[in-house]
């Protein structure tokens, strides 16, 4: 059985956390008492984050790193144990956007989404895991709930996190086989209120959107904690995204069919392209935590309160059930 430590007793690694739900959860880890890691390729970022962490009686430390080189993420492992001494958590969370078709992306663009939402994560693993191996611990993937289900003009963003599931599924099974003390846990996110969506490239000629609701950042702050303390398989953030991923897998053939019809309402706005310069290739220049929605109010999730708070197994057994249910009809 895999014991996992307290929050308070924790060394807890972030990737892309100089914004967005990477900040949300460096910042909630810190206030819970866990030493916290910070890295993402901005240093004002960073620097901002570990001094509002500092400001607020917590304890942080910053470590510029760019997760597609994998040196460097492997002096990302080497700076938190000087540092703290032990790595308990490591949340792979970096990661980036690209809307368009996919017959109008370039190889160099769905490359640098990979570099950084596939191999970052890989680079994480490998990383991480030699500690983890050693001392126990918890290794987070961040991926989304198209994860299971593509979105049109996010075809780039969904293969990569569907190779990110593949990807964690199968590192499970292996340290199942070897009897490691590392729980790994696979997040799926709905659609959160965070910057992404002014950092995104954009090669449709339309803003490019997601369908609401936008649930907060902190909502999958929340999430990412609970899996720090408790072995999870996998958890969704919201459960809108919760819902549409089990219908998308029992009725894939009516999924298709909806989203084909639905798309463009669903993934673009009447507004043209902002043809502003993108942070695609460059460290985020907006370090908050919220971000744009284009119009469309945030809100948090009953569904996750419930699945983080103290219901959470009744929560989990609602769905399971609800699985098992849509399981049954698919046959």
């Amino acid at each position: 059985m895999i014991r996992l430590k307290p929050l308070t007793d924790q060394v807890i690694v972030i990737t892309g956390a100089s914004s967005g739900i990477g900040r949300a959860t460096s910042v909630m880890a810190a206030e819970a008492g866990a030493k916290v890691v910070v890295a993402a390729r901005g240093r004002d970022g960073l620097e901002t984050l570990v001094d509002e962490i500092k400001a607020s009686g917590g304890n942080a430390s910053a470590c510029v790193t760019d997760v597609a080189d994998a040196a460097a993420v492997e002096r990302l492992a080497a700076f938190a144990i000087e540092s703290y001494g032990t790595i308990d958590t490591w949340v792979n969370n970096a990661g980036v956007a690209i809307a368009g078709k996919l017959e109008d992306l370039s190889e160099d663009d769905a490359r640098r989404v990979f570099d950084i939402n596939f191999w970052g994560m890989v680079h994480g693993c490998k990383a991480a895991l030699p500690h983890l191996r050693h001392d126990g611990g918890v290794l987070i993937n961040i991926g989304s709930v198209t994860s299971d289900v593509s979105a049109p003009f996010m075809g780039l963003y969904s293969a990569s996190k569907q190779a990110i599931k593949g990807y964690t599924d199968a590192l499970r099974i292996e340290l199942m086989m070897d009897h490691a003390p590392v729980a790994v846990t696979l997040i799926k996110p709905s659609p959160i209120a965070t910057p992404i969506l002014e950092h995104q490239r954009n090669r449709t000629d339309r803003q490019a959107t997601m369908p609401p609701p936008f649930y907060e950042p902190g909502d999958v702050a929340k999430t990412i904690l609970l899996a720090a303390v408790n072995p999870e398989r996998d958890l969704y953030v919201g459960g809108t995204g919760m819902v549409g991923s089990l219908l998308g897998r029992a009725f894939p053939n009516l999924a298709d069919a909806t989203s084909a019809m639905l798309g463009r309402e669903m993934f673009q706005t009447a507004k043209a392209r902002d043809d502003r310069p993108d942070n695609f290739d460059a460290p985020s220049a907006k370090a908050g935590i919220a971000g744009s929605t284009h119009g469309h109010a945030s809100h948090l999730s009953i569904y996750t309160a419930l699945r983080t708070g103290p219901l959470r197994h009744v929560a989990a057994a609602g769905a399971l059930g609800r699985m098992l249910l849509q399981g049954i009809r698919g046959r």
